[in-house]
């Protein structure tokens, strides 16, 4: 019981800071399109377009360097203080390598923006936006690999620091090159890009700064012992990094191909469909952070050698998340109305967001199960079986029952987009299932391998 007091603790202070970066980073988001919507619609409808075109690539860089932190996590446990740079080195060779593939796919946006239909004037400015952004890769790269250096080492702190001052500086950004304020040219919509690109690029130079002064990573010596590209190596963690990259693709994938389809069943199952899937997104900020810290507790024990532990640290995450979302759905349930209200002044709207908040409130266990589930996968290095489940359970099962559901009269009327919530249960659902048995799985060959 002690264990499990101590590794429960050592999770939420893990946890909280990398939750509140990820609010923070939402926010960014979310304040691009309210300050564009402010200036002009049609700007708005610019972002939104830009965001689906670069939140994919985005996040697929992310999710490669995501696999830097259970790494750096073990040799920290295992007090190889040296053994550390190496990794975040090539890392970062192979994040950056991305990043340069990237900044070379702008070339092509252009082309690829005249196969959507939309206006001229949109298009042009959703370029523009989309250019900046990816203009931004080799930032992005920097950043995010020094950030999972440091959350490998269990500080999380400066991630939830260096994340609001890219608030801070992306608020006032946006307002400047939006409306053309001191001598800037007014770029409506497409100024949201160019502050998106500065903000990244301040993080990345804050985060660079902060891994180079602190004296609590000076025994790790990053950037004396620096290394060359080893092809072999970076090989390696592209072998780990790119599943859990492609397993955040298709649960986004997922969500965007469902707004797809419902688009013909008119705007009011779209913006209440919007509404229960925005405010889902920021309750999964709880347990991914949850998450996020089990992956580099179990990364730091298996590195101390105390490979039993890495099971209570996951007990521990799943109790903590299942608790967390106990009141995140229960209030969902009992504030529903209220919590649309808050996206929408349109009574049916409303209704029908009400309804589906009701479905997400459900939603958020098998969620918040299969997302600790995931990363502690993640922690044992065991993410080509993560994905292989996430793409089985979110396309093969849960879609699926979505279409049968949503879209079909084949077993019950036609739902819309009820019945693509619940195929996100069924699917999140299954997906929760077989991800603990993976879990089990692999501690049982750890233990069978202990001496």
């Amino acid at each position: 019981m002690n264990d499990f007091r101590r590794e429960f603790s050592q999770l939420s202070k893990i946890a909280w800071p990398l939750l509140l970066a990820q609010l923070m980073q939402t926010m960014m988001g979310v304040s691009d399109t309210i300050m564009a919507g402010r200036y002009d619609s049609l700007d708005m409808a610019s972002v939104a377009i830009g965001h689906s075109v670069v939140m994919p690539i985005l996040i697929f860089m992310q999710g490669v360097c995501l696999a830097l932190s259970p790494i750096v996590a073990r040799f920290h446990g295992a007090k190889e203080p040296h053994q550390v740079a190496y990794p975040v080195w090539q890392t970062l060779y192979l994040s950056l390598s991305i990043a340069a593939l990237v900044m070379l796919s702008i070339f092509v946006m252009p082309n690829l923006l005249h196969l959507l239909e939309m206006d001229a004037q949109m298009r042009s400015e959703t370029l523009e936006y989309v250019s900046f952004v990816l203009m931004s890769a080799p930032a992005f790269a920097i950043y995010q690999t020094l950030r999972n250096y440091c959350e490998g080492l269990s500080k999380t702190r400066p991630t939830m620091v260096i994340m609001f001052a890219g608030l801070m500086v992306n608020i006032p950004a946006n307002y400047i090159f939006i409306n053309g304020l001191y001598g800037m040219p007014e770029m409506g919509g497409a100024g949201c890009g160019l502050a998106t690109m500065l903000v990244f690029y301040v993080m990345a130079f804050a985060t660079w700064v902060y891994t180079l002064i602190a004296k609590s990573l000076s025994s790790y010596a990053l950037y004396t012992h620096i290394s060359w590209p080893d092809i072999k190596f970076m090989g390696a963690v592209a072998k780990q990094g790119v599943p859990i990259a492609l397993t955040f693709l298709a649960e986004v994938s997922l969500f965007a191909v469902v707004a797809i389809l419902l688009a013909p069943l008119g705007y009011l199952t779209v913006a209440s469909h919007q509404v229960a899937l925005n405010f889902s997104s920021l309750i999964f900020m709880i347990p991914l952070s949850i998450g996020l810290a089990v992956a580099i507790r179990i990364g730091h024990v298996i590195g101390e050698q105390r490979t039993p532990m890495a099971k209570t640290a996951y007990h521990a995450a799943l109790v903590l998340a299942i608790s967390s979302v106990t009141v995140t759905a229960t209030g969902t349930i009992f504030g529903s109305h209220a919590i649309a209200s808050l996206y929408s002044n349109e009574t049916a709207v409303i209704e029908y967001a009400s309804a589906l908040l009701l479905f997400a409130a459900v939603f958020q266990f098998s969620d918040a199960i299969q997302v600790v589930s995931a990363n502690a996968l993640r922690g044992y290095k065991d993410t080509q079986a993560m994905l292989i489940i996430s793409v089985f359970c979110y396309w093969v099962i849960g879609f699926p029952t979505g279409i049968l559901l949503g879209l079909s009269d084949l077993i019950v009327p036609a739902m819309a987009a009820k019945g693509f919530w619940i195929g996100f249960i069924v699917g999140l659902s299954s997906a929760a299932i077989l991800m603990t048995l993976r879990v089990r799985v692999v501690q049982a060959r750890l233990a069978r391998l202990a001496p």
